[in-house]
């Protein structure tokens, strides 16, 4: 089993786990495995074959050594069924962990639970046995189908991989268990029969959302049985969205109620700060936690690797290191040559399918057979692409995978020895839940982080303690906000009338929305027998009013223009960035062109070619402060927390070399700009402040520029978010403060609780700003410490010592962190929103 991170009351979750941090300073042996070797080697041999050569043991700044840990076992509860522990049995598992026992017992209490454990640690079998036993009761019933269970997960591939799984293990208990896919991927002629005769139903909240809530009178029969509702990989569910899947549960219970089942909650979820709080503030109920890992873990070895820097020079002049994206694929390519299993975790699709293709040129060089054994993984597939590289990779067929965190959660790709990460995450949560895809079979694991330049990775690598000595973020989501609740209550009332009784359902906010949904004809009073409810007035489907996922709209199809041919989609947020004229897109190892971004009909026209760039977009932003929620003051400088407006539009694009991310050239475009009202933290400084800092008229806008880039780069590390999620504006003189400003806001309307968090945490994530672009050992700026790959000004004017200047000074000016300001922190931490006044709709 792999390794897990937290065990139960310890925060600092290494301490008790690592020895003393290895040093790699020595040359290291250049000998390979024989490829297919039977023997799987170390951990530690393959990360020395890896660091082999004249400057490769140079780039690991750290290596983190998790040590085995023995299990703990437990019994089955005596009320589970003796076919189904029997069943469990063939699978080879004689008895449950201690942890996977406590998560059965509070289930079979009917007491909505999370478990809350490392990576591998059988959290599915967890939740899986009192559904199972549960199922098994149901089946005896005269229409055999007594009691039933619905499986939500974050992906699509999740949810399948999951109803193979469980298949497998219920075989022996035959027709009792009936699991069935229902999502946009099942064929029309199998709906009905899942809807009329599965028991267990594996599902995404967007189908719940869409399809399943809105029909619900097709689904009575399985809703009145409901039994249980598994959340899996619930950490997920945070900010816009999971606040977003906070309210289809509430809306799913208020359904079920009128149905007359009442479901018990099942969650699981990777090590968490307070996962009840969390799986509380998604369901709605009281949850009762498990977060002592009982299960084994094989040895984990976690090098930290930082690029080299190149001979070429950027934007500015500044030094650019060698890309994470080509770091990667080279070591990828070295693991598939190994014949060690691998998977490259990389944030974006296209990063995905560069990792992938840089691979499979190099292995082609080495053996023609090996080519074949890599791919790319990565959301806008096509359903068939999905499940046929789901398959090579549970056949083995597949040696090196590069893929997006489409393949992160769950999937069960055991047999594998390492993981690559191109670039942080976005979180410790995440990074922990990546790394543990490799080892899980028990056998040891190595992971390692490649660096991007940027700010926040560049101080990770040279600051370990970041990663190792602090505990996992907590859950962030707020349901009651306002751009999220109003379309779920406009929802809830076509599925059913929205009576004052339900409003506290909905929570707090619910009551001062009613009106202005009235107001705007999207809810309808009525009045009968005394009792007040509210309707859906229109024809039009109210869940159509929102995407859960914050996609903000339909999705643009990419194809090819001279056959027709559907090749993919793309969220329609990113499209003005990802789809522009003359952008590349990858797809399956493939290089298109964009030739035309059709923004009225959702569509992406591309042509086949082979350019020998990548592009980037870039954009241009305006901020206007619509009202300033909490405003304190730091000495002179005032911090404020707030809701804004932002105008953004994509201005450019600039075509990059491949391998090394040199800048060829930029080109105009011609998009509409785009609105968003979100909540933003931002920061003010006086002309006496300047003077004390002595930074200059002619510097002012170079410094703030940097402080600006560099706290967007660095806030990851304090809010459960990445950088692309927020944005910033720096602006010498704003026309609503008077003075010079710096916004940092959230990327989403209403916020997501990143700027907040930001407020919150200000004193440390400027400190560490401060420190980050201070340390840096460039001269006057570079991608590691305060340039941007999105800034829409070129990275111009930028000011590296006017800015660490106009950062002390700042700071000097801080509070000191008094009890209620610590607490303050702690409440953001907790995942608790600031009192914000009453919620409202732009």
């Amino acid at each position: 089993m792999a390794f897990n991170h937290l065990p139960a009351g310890v925060h600092d979750a290494f301490s008790p786990l690592s020895v003393t941090p290895v040093t790699d300073s020595v040359p290291m042996a250049n000998n390979q495995l024989p490829h297919g070797a039977g023997v799987r080697p170390s951990p530690r041999s393959v990360l020395d074959r890896l660091a082999a050569g004249a400057d490769r043991a140079v780039r690991i700044t750290h290596t983190e050594h998790l040590p085995p840990r023995a299990g703990r076992h437990a019994d089955w509860p005596t009320e589970i069924r003796k076919e189904v522990t029997d069943a469990i049995g063939r699978a080879g598992i004689e008895r449950p962990w201690v942890h996977q026992a406590l998560t059965v017992e509070h289930a079979l209490r009917g007491e909505s639970v999370v478990v809350a454990t490392g990576t591998a640690s059988g959290k599915s079998l967890a939740y899986v046995t009192p559904v199972l036993s549960t199922l098994l009761d149901g089946s005896e019933a005269p229409n055999g189908r007594g009691t039933t269970a619905l499986y939500l997960a974050p992906t699509k591939a999740l949810a399948a991989d999951q109803r193979r799984a469980v298949a497998e293990l219920a075989a022996p208990l035959g027709i009792g268990v009936r699991p069935a896919v229902y999502d946009g991927d099942t064929p029309v002629e199998e709906r009905e029969w899942v809807r009329q005769y599965a028991n267990y139903v594996l599902t995404n909240p967007d189908m719940l959302h869409r399809g399943i809530l809105p029909a619900h009178s097709r689904w009575s029969t399985f809703l009145r049985a409901l039994r249980y509702v598994v959340i899996d990989e619930c950490h997920t569910y945070r900010g816009v969205f999971g606040s977003h899947v906070a309210q289809v549960l509430r809306r799913l219970r208020r359904v079920c109620a009128r149905y007359g089942s009442e479901p018990v909650f099942l969650l699981a979820s990777a090590t968490s700060a307070d996962p009840a709080e969390a799986a509380s503030r998604l369901t709605g109920l009281p949850v009762a936690e498990i977060t002592d890992d009982a299960s084994p873990r094989g040895e984990l070895v976690f090098a930290l690797w930082e690029p080299p820097l190149t001979q070429l020079h950027g934007e500015q002049g500044a030094p650019i290191r060698r890309t994470a994206t080509a770091e990667t694929a080279d070591l990828l390519t070295d693991l598939a040559v190994q014949g060690v299993r691998s998977v490259a975790f990389i944030r974006s699709r296209r990063g995905a399918e560069l990792i992938a293709l840089i691979a499979q040129e190099r292995l082609a060089a080495v053996d023609r057979s090996l080519p074949g054994r890599v791919a790319a993984y990565r959301g806008g597939y096509l359903p068939a692409e999905r499940r046929a590289l789901e398959r090579a990779l549970h056949s083995g067929e597949l040696l090196g995978l590069a893929a997006t965190t489409a393949l992160e959660l769950g999937v069960d790709v055991s047999g594998l020895d390492a993981v690559l990460l191109a670039g942080y995450p976005g979180t410790r949560a995440s990074l922990w839940q990546q790394a543990g895809r490799a080892g899980r079979a028990g056998q040891g694991a190595l992971a390692v982080l490649v660096a991007r330049d940027d700010p926040l990775d560049t101080y990770l690598v040279h600051h370990p303690e970041a990663l190792f000595r602090r505990p996992v973020e907590s859950t962030v989501l707020d349901p009651d906000n306002p751009y999220v609740l109003a379309p779920h209550l406009c929802a809830a009332a076509a599925e059913l009338p929205l009576t004052e009784a339900d409003l506290e359902l909905f929570g707090p906010a619910a009551p001062g929305l009613i009106p202005q949904l009235e107001q705007r004809k999207l809810l309808r009073r009525r009045t009968a027998a005394g009792v007040t409810a509210w309707h859906w007035p229109r024809r039009e489907r109210a869940a159509d009013l929102t995407d859960i996922r914050g996609a903000g709209g339909a999705p643009v199809q990419v194809v090819e223009a001279a056959t027709g041919r559907l090749l993919g989609t793309v969220d329609a947020a990113a499209a003005h960035s990802a789809v522009h004229d003359g952008a590349v897109h990858l797809h399956q190892g493939r290089s298109y062109l964009v030739k035309h971004l059709d923004l009225e009909d959702s569509v992406a026209l591309v042509e086949e070619a082979n350019p020998p760039y990548s592009t980037t977009a870039r954009d241009t932003t305006a901020i206007s402060i619509l009202e300033t929620t909490t405003e304190i003051p730091w000495g002179h400088s005032r911090l404020c927390f707030g809701s804004v407006e932002v105008t953004n539009q994509v201005v450019s694009f600039l075509r990059r070399k491949l391998i090394t991310g040199e800048v060829l050239g930029e080109s105009k475009l011609d998009l509409p700009p785009r609105t968003l009202r979100t909540r933003a933290v931002w920061w003010t400084v006086t002309e006496d402040q300047l003077d004390t800092a002595r930074v200059a008229p002619e510097q002012l806008g170079g410094a703030l520029h940097a402080a600006e880039h560099a706290s967007i780069g660095i806030l990851p590390l304090f809010a459960t978010c990445d950088r692309w999620d927020i944005g910033g504006v720096s602006v010498p003189l704003h026309p609503d403060t008077l003075l010079p400003t710096v916004f940092v806001y959230d990327g989403h309307p209403g916020g997501a609780g990143f700027a907040e968090r930001a407020f919150h945490t200000a004193q440390r994530w400027l400190r560490a700003t401060h420190e980050a672009i201070d340390s840096c050992e460039c001269e006057s700026g570079c991608p590691s410490c305060i340039q941007s790959p999105k800034c829409g000004n070129g990275n111009d004017p930028l000011n590296k010592r006017a800015a660490v200047r106009l950062l002390t000074t700042l700071l000097a000016g801080a509070p000191e962190e008094a009890a209620g300001a610590r607490n303050a922190g702690d409440a953001a931490d907790s995942g608790e929103a600031a009192d914000s006044g009453e919620a409202s709709l732009p």
